[in-house]
């Protein structure tokens, strides 16, 4: 799945190579204990139906507006379906179609300590759904939801990484 991932900036590209380095060290990079120095995670943003806004779940631990997203876990069959487990977690939306056919974009960032675990990264395998409609029910995991508006998503709405996202489907 990453061999066949174009990257789109010299960033992207960055977070590829130490993603593929990441498959080569000793442990299960999947598992969400393997801190060094870090694990995979899945997330998954997703575009409104018209195409014109991007769902964001404001994050409880982090305190910023993200895309849905997490651990790896076990029982997932593969990438795809922990992004889509996790918007389905975060904000109750099922039967996502996946847009692209595949990965959509990869992101390495720092996480904090928090409680027992220490400062770790998360190597991000990023896909792009597409909502059938503008319902959400963001889950208690979350402080809440909202639908951005492509047009006027700025950086003092969310970090570098999304605008990345905004750049991408602004392109086309």
């Amino acid at each position: 799945m990453l061999a066949d991932h174009r990257p789109d900036d010299a960033t992207e590209r960055g977070h590829l190579e130490r993603m593929l380095e990441l498959c080569d060290v000793a442990g299960d990079p999947f598992a969400r204990d393997h801190f060094g120095p870090g694990h995979f995670t899945a997330s998954g943003f997703v575009l409104a139906p018209d195409d014109d806004a991007l769902l964001l779940i404001h994050h409880r631990k982090l305190g910023r507006w993200l895309q849905p997203g997490g651990h790896v876990d076990p029982c997932d069959a593969d990438l795809i379906e922990a992004g889509r487990r996790e918007v389905e977690e975060e904000v109750g939306l099922t039967d996502l179609p996946l847009v692209g056919g595949g990965v959509f974009d990869l992101d390495v960032h720092v996480i904090p300590p928090i409680g027992e675990e220490p400062k770790h990264e998360h190597f991000d395998v990023r896909f792009l759904f597409r909502a059938h409609d503008r319902h959400f029910d963001a889950s208690e995991e979350v402080l809440g939801g909202r639908w951005f508006p492509l047009a006027s998503v700025s950086e003092a709405d969310s970090d570098t990484s999304v605008m990345r996202i905004v750049r991408k489907l602004q392109k086309g």
